[in-house]
């Protein structure tokens, strides 16, 4: 068996290093350079303080390969127009009512939509609490950027492709042909855009303020949020040649007669983030997924997060809150001394970061400990203890978890 990856999980990496798995490394690209990576500094750009979605490096870096007739990739992990709609004189917000999530504002077809369980429901006319008829969208989506670069960029042609635009059948292959033509400048989409696609003419793709992986309660956060920006960076430069050799060009700005010739790196990966000195970003840059790894290891050995040790997860819903609360309660007893004799931890039962889809409740409860047999051990005499229960909840045992 092969496990092949440019960004490969901690836990793969981990054992590699350990001796376990054999590493081989392709330190070169097959064809090209990987692009240079360039942070722009969100909270030093007057544009994006002010409420912009692109701002003036990334302008000023699309205007240079409209004018060479290459194209780029600008990538948003949020479909839609907006979040969360909202009303600034009461705090109304749009709340899915079957969900602990909020309905996503698409402007498009003037709807709100829960991306969890699939309501949906018209914009309302005025604030359903106060009335107040100034209702306005809070965050942004693909939808939203799409439409500001129509404004900045009327000269260009320009597509969206996320999960709203490609509904019907063979709508995503027909709008990744476009591009694979000549006959986009610019797309903007959601992380499907970055996935494994050999566009030719691609020379600029950027992330459009991507902090919120560093920020996640889930502690592979910033290790996602790496593989995801290194995986849209390898879209870029994939020609080989003049496009993708990463050779400085020169470039006229289009629309600006009369200034000054700039110097362009043929293939670059822009980042806006208001956070450039993290330690994410800055081995990004560097392509240094060695020392991303090295550091973040670190991190989780200090806590003791896996691969430090080893983890299970009884995933437990239901309609009713009150009978899951009761399940969770029973299955906390049955794991007290079973948990106690294999020396892991039972942490109490805490609500999914979802706590609520389609109107079922779910919560769970995280059982940890660092010997791999004694969980294993522990977790076939609690599974036959629950099954004896009978209880009348869903309910699965999640080993090694990547999502809570």
């Amino acid at each position: 068996m092969v496990l092949g990856s440019a960004t490969p999980a901690l836990e793969s990496w981990h054992a590699a290093q350990r001796g376990r798995y054999r590493l081989l490394e392709l330190p070169e690209r097959a064809a090209g350079r990987l692009p240079d990576v360039r942070l722009l500094h969100a909270r030093q750009d007057a544009l994006l303080r002010t409420g912009g979605l692109v701002g003036a490096a990334l302008q000023e870096a699309i205007l240079q390969r409209l004018a060479r007739g290459e194209q780029c990739l600008l990538f948003i992990n949020r479909r839609g127009y907006a979040p969360v709609l909202r009303c600034p004189d009461c705090g109304w917000l749009s709340d899915c009512p079957h969900c602990d999530a909020h309905l996503v504002f698409h402007r498009t077809d003037r709807t709100l939509r829960c991306h969890h369980c699939g309501h949906r429901t018209p914009v309302p006319r005025a604030c359903p609490d106060c009335g107040s008829l100034d209702l306005q969208p809070l965050g942004r989506g693909t939808q939203r950027v799409e439409e500001a670069l129509v404004a900045l960029f009327p000269q260009a042609r320009i597509a969206r492709i996320d999960a709203d635009s490609v509904r019907r059948r063979g709508a995503a292959q027909s709008g990744f042909a476009k591009v694979h033509s000549g006959e986009v400048d610019i797309l903007v989409g959601t992380q499907m855009i970055t996935k494994g696609h050999d566009f030719q003419r691609v020379t600029l793709v950027a992330a459009l303020n991507p902090d919120a992986g560093l920020f996640t309660h889930d502690v592979r956060g910033p290790e996602r949020l790496f593989a995801q920006i290194m995986q849209a960076a390898g879209r870029a430069g994939r020609a080989g040649g003049e496009l993708g050799a990463g050779t400085v060009s020169t470039a006229r700005t289009a629309g600006t007669e009369g200034s000054a010739v700039a110097p362009v790196h043929a293939a670059e990966m822009l980042v806006q983030t208001a956070y450039p000195e993290h330690m994410v970003y800055q081995t990004l840059r560097a392509h240094d997924y060695r020392s991303f790894a090295a550091q973040e290891l670190v991190e989780r050995q200090r806590a003791g997060m896996p691969p430090f040790s080893y983890q299970a997860l009884l995933r437990a819903e239901h309609k009713r809150a009150e009978t899951l609360e009761a399940f969770l309660l029973l299955a906390t007893d049955l794991a007290a001394a079973p948990a106690q004799a294999a020396g892991l931890m039972v942490y109490p039962p805490v609500p999914a970061s979802l706590a609520r889809v389609a109107g079922v409740h779910r919560q769970h409860i995280l059982v940890e400990g660092a010997s791999r047999a004694a969980l294993q051990g522990f977790l076939t005499q609690w599974r036959a203890s629950l099954l004896e229960s009978k209880a009348r909840v869903r309910w699965a045992i999640d080993v090694d978890p990547t999502e809570f």
